[in-house]
């Protein structure tokens, strides 16, 4: 076990990539974290879904917990997640900041409270380099909404999953690419005679990076299984 004094181990499964370097650059200001990729505590996988299987040998393999960010990941890929959660902590997130994981905390809320008359979109503007679309933030935005009216978002989803020709209550979304944008997230809700907006902006992938690390902070000493941003907001 790691002394309590000495810095949280990191290793760094892309570190090559943007949110690689944007945690490098925060750990490099963080006396409570330094880069090992060959002693680390937790590793960190910003990635692509096809080098998920890879990352999550090398945590299970060295007994330490994972943080993976990667998005675009399929039903077979959560379920090679949910195996790994067995023998190791887990923490998966579509979105590392802390202001996006309250704003789903306050997502779930709101669709539970306004009901489903209330139709349901989701906007999200990112840079032109994003491959996902709806992005992974989004559809975790619609998770909640949909866990806050007790169904799977498969059920709430509209049929074109565009937000057209589906009806009323349904969760749509909406995505736009271009640009630098690090990430804009738009909840709105729908209802008759009103509306209610919730947002959030990010400036900089530096959000991200601060929220990656204080996840691996929450991860380091945890029993195996399959934690979220939710669970590090909590323990704050």
């Amino acid at each position: 076990m790691r002394p309590k004094t000495q810095p949280l181990r990191l290793a760094l499964f892309a570190p090559k990539g943007r949110m690689g370097q944007a945690i490098a650059e925060a750990v490099a200001g963080d006396r409570g974290f330094a880069l090992d990729p060959d002693h680390a505590d937790v590793l960190i996988d910003f990635s692509a879904p096809s080098a998920l299987q890879a990352s999550l040998d090398r945590a299970t393999a060295a007994a330490i917990p994972i943080l993976i960010g990667t998005t675009g990941l399929d039903d077979f890929a959560g379920r090679r997640i949910a195996a790994a959660a067995e023998q190791i902590a887990v923490l998966q997130a579509a979105n590392t900041s802390l202001g996006v994981a309250v704003l789903a905390d306050l997502v779930e809320r709101a669709a539970a409270v306004l009901g489903p008359e209330w139709d349901i979109e989701i906007a999200e503007t990112h840079h032109r380099n994003k491959a996902d679309a709806p992005s992974g933030t989004a559809l975790a935005l619609g998770e909640a909404a949909a866990r806050g009216r007790g169904k799977p978002l498969a059920a709430e989803r509209g049929r074109s999953g565009t937000g057209l020709s589906r009806g009323v209550g349904a969760i749509g979304f909406a995505a736009l690419r271009g640009g630098t944008v690090a990430g804009d997230h738009d909840v709105h809700f729908l209802g008759p005679d009103e509306r209610l907006t919730l947002t959030h902006r990010a400036e900089t992938r530096a959000i991200f990076a601060r929220g990656a690390l204080a996840a691996a902070r929450f991860l380091h000493g945890q029993p195996p299984g399959l934690y979220s941003m939710r669970d590090v907001v909590d323990a704050l």
